[in-house]
């Protein structure tokens, strides 16, 4: 085992727990819920990383590590979270297609009173797709809840993704490379 410590994901999304066992960390997933709203006037990484943080103020974690995570996908400024409905996720995709956005996201690591936060970014450079081929990815993969409406681990990022410009975890939701180094500082 790389780290003693006792460690907490605090996540739903299987793609962030995949994530830790491909780092070799033991880990017990918790939920809490938590409130994702966020006041105006803050850009993607500082959104990224206030979410993270309020996701992670939900637990009074002594002896154990809690890890959360937040991703956001922002393209020209406007921010592109989990889709509501079918038409929602198609014209995030419609926005995405032929384009270059970023994905943030925002990790905090807390044990006691100890909390740090930082956040990774990412540009994903997407080929022009067709109505027919968005329809088939949201009948076929579901992206409901994804934020930006899709997974880079699935079709959409095979077919679609031309060019990642940064940490190909990040997309995923999960910034492993930058995740394990401050790990190492935090115990």
């Amino acid at each position: 085992m790389l780290f003693n410590t006792p460690i907490i994901l605090a996540s739903k999304s299987p793609r962030r727990q995949e994530l830790l066992k491909l780092m070799g960390l033991n880990f017990k997933v918790e939920l809490k819920d938590v409130d994702e709203s966020y006041p105006e006037g803050l850009n993607p990484a500082e959104i990224s990383v206030y979410i993270s943080e309020k996701k992670a103020k939900a637990f009074k974690a002594e002896n154990e590590i809690v890890i959360t995570a937040d991703t956001i996908v922002a393209i020209d400024g406007e921010i592109l979270g989990k889709p509501n409905d079918r038409l929602h996720a198609q014209q995030m995709l419609q926005k995405l297609s032929g384009s270059a956005h970023e994905v943030y996201t925002g990790v905090t690591i807390v044990k006691g009173s100890k909390l740090y936060s930082f956040y990774d970014v990412t540009e994903v450079i997407c080929r022009v797709v067709t109505s027919e081929e968005i329809d088939f990815y949201i009948d076929n993969f579901k992206p409901y809840d994804k934020a930006g409406s899709y997974g880079v681990q699935d079709w959409w990022g095979n077919v679609v993704v031309e060019k990642i410009n940064g940490s190909y975890t990040n997309v995923m939701g999960l910034p492993t490379e930058k995740l394990y180094k401050e790990l190492q500082k935090f115990i």
